[in-house]
């Protein structure tokens, strides 16, 4: 008998940039030691994009992004139990940045969060974190 797997999980996310003086800087989130952007699983029925505006939203506060890069989005390989991240990229004019308390945890979501400039941002995540980066990395030089 064949085993058929089921299809990936989907969650989505936000890579979420501003700029600082003549650089932009993308917002990284860490949680224990793994650094990655906001994200978050997609509720049944929900779209992907207003799935990761809503968990960047419940993650960080912020609102008001600025999708001026479209909608272009990139997906990760499967990983951990059978999920796929979908990243966008958008920019955060105004607002800061604040991690709040979540009712399910008793504590926030995150542990920090930092902007930093790509080849800082490198330094802290994986590779399939990395790849996401490289990918928000050739938009902004482009544009």
């Amino acid at each position: 008998m064949g085993t058929e797997q089921k299809p990936p999980a989907l969650s989505a996310g936000i890579v979420i940039v501003r700029r600082f003086d003549d650089a932009y800087r993308y917002l990284l989130l860490r949680a224990g030691n793994y650094w990655d952007f906001s994200k978050g699983m997609v509720e049944p029925g929900e779209d992907p994009l207003a799935a990761a505006i809503r968990e960047v939203e419940e993650e960080t506060t912020l609102t008001g992004l600025n999708f001026r890069w479209g909608h272009a989005f990139t997906e990760t390989e499967p990983y951990g139990k059978n999920k796929i991240a979908r990243y966008y990229i958008a920019e955060s004019p105004t607002g800061e940045v604040f991690l709040p308390v979540t009712e399910e945890l008793g504590k926030p979501e995150h542990d920090e969060f930092c902007w930093l400039e790509y080849d800082a941002a490198r330094g802290l995540l994986v590779p399939r974190v990395l790849a996401v980066l490289d990918w928000a990395g050739k938009i902004l030089v482009v544009n």
